[in-house]
């Protein structure tokens, strides 16, 4: 019997058991915002939203909803903590993440409140294995006041498009600037690297661009050591919105198809880059 299934003598001690058939679906999301050690996991009624930050400068959130789950109990409106996401995922994938058709790693995952571990149970082909890793208390996230009223333009496009501009454009660049205009070029990327200034424009009507709308001409350069570690959420996605504010802020948001074919959101925030003036 499935891990997910199991009713556990312990459950009314947890303020959070959430269970998974296939622990992969919950991996693979979590390695697409892994680029420091810790995160935040906050959980609501709603799903689990899980927070990565660096420097104050770049935030990345993976939204798993409920749904998701097979199982997802919560006693709280909100339970909170930080933990190691380097140590989760080795667990995560303790059964060497299993590719196999047919052959998934089952897990429950299970927080009894602060100051408990939280605890892992995974279960592959009968045998059954228990992590806990230790919580801390988690520092409030960063918050980038980034809300839609103030977006000024937003593009949504097929993530092959940007894989393909990454592809071609000068990745030893120091910044990436993004240019988003009424008229042409409408949407531009821009690097300056050691092969000189190279540019990646996407006409408006583009196949490759599902929605553009601008309001006003922006231009503005993002560090892309900030921005390389959103492209591994751009390597499992199949659309992205990219977003940027009156401030020149620049939401990326990456849907994402896991395993069995339901959508979870990843989202990278990134500070324009101060020291370089706009042209």
């Amino acid at each position: 019997m499935p891990l997910s299934t199991q009713s556990q003598p312990d459950d009314e001690h947890y303020a959070l058991v959430a269970s998974l058939d296939n622990a992969r679906n919950l991996s693979n999301i979590l390695k697409a915002i892994t680029f420091k050690d810790h995160a935040i996991f906050t959980a609501t009624p709603n799903g689990l939203k899980v927070t990565v930050e660096d420097s104050k400068c770049l935030q990345a959130n993976a939204f798993i909803q409920a749904e998701i789950f097979q199982e997802f109990t919560i006693k709280e409106d909100l339970v909170g903590f930080q933990v190691n996401l380097t140590v989760l995922l080795d667990c995560l994938n303790i059964f060497g993440g299993t590719t196999v058709p047919g052959v998934s790693t089952a897990l429950r995952m299970c927080y009894r409140g602060y100051g408990y571990p939280l605890t892992l149970f995974l279960e592959e082909g009968g045998v059954v294995t228990v992590c806990k890793i230790n919580t801390e208390e988690p520092e409030d996230p960063i918050d980038f006041d980034f809300c839609s009223t103030n977006v000024t333009n937003k593009a949504i496009l097929l993530s092959e498009s940007l894989k393909e501009a990454f592809s071609e454009l000068d990745m030893t660049s120091e910044v990436l600037q993004i240019t988003m205009s009424p008229s042409q070029p409408y949407f531009r990327l821009s690097t300056f690297g050691n092969s000189g200034n190279a540019h990646y424009d996407y006409p408006k009507d583009s196949d490759m661009m599902e929605l553009f709308r601008c309001t006003k001409t922006q231009t503005h350069r993002y560090k892309m050591s900030l921005l390389k570690p959103s492209t591994k959420a751009l390597a499992l996605s199949c659309k992205v919105s990219v977003r940027t504010d009156s401030r020149g802020f620049l939401s990326l948001q990456y849907l994402v198809r896991n395993d069995d074919g339901q959508i979870c959101f990843v989202e990278y925030y990134c500070c324009p880059d101060e020291e370089v003036e706009e042209e």
